[in-house]
């Protein structure tokens, strides 16, 4: 079910690293490197699929680029929240 902004906007204080527009959700990552950035997302892909929900996503160098929604719903809906959380702890795991 496709959330509505309030709720878009509530949930994203959780995630500060993402933002809310053109009826998706978004965020962007720098790494140190292609190698790194690469490596961040073959580990994301796997979530994807586990998650059977996949991004819309760009990698130039070592900038990642994910929007979230979800295509079914023409919006964003908990499956993005669930997926981005994934996103968070797994480049969060890549920092370490």
């Amino acid at each position: 079910m496709k959330l509505d902004d309030d709720t878009i906007e509530k949930k994203l204080l959780h995630l500060p690293e993402w933002d809310y527009y053109e009826n998706a959700i978004h965020t962007e990552y720098e790494f140190d490197n292609f190698k790194d950035c690469f490596s961040a997302m073959s580990r994301i892909a796997f979530e994807c699929e586990a998650l059977n929900h996949h991004p819309n996503w760009s990698n130039e160098y070592n900038i990642l680029k994910i929007s979230l929604s979800t295509h079914d719903e023409d919006g964003v809906t908990i499956k993005d929240f669930k997926l981005a959380e994934a996103i968070e702890a797994i480049v969060e795991e890549e920092d370490d």
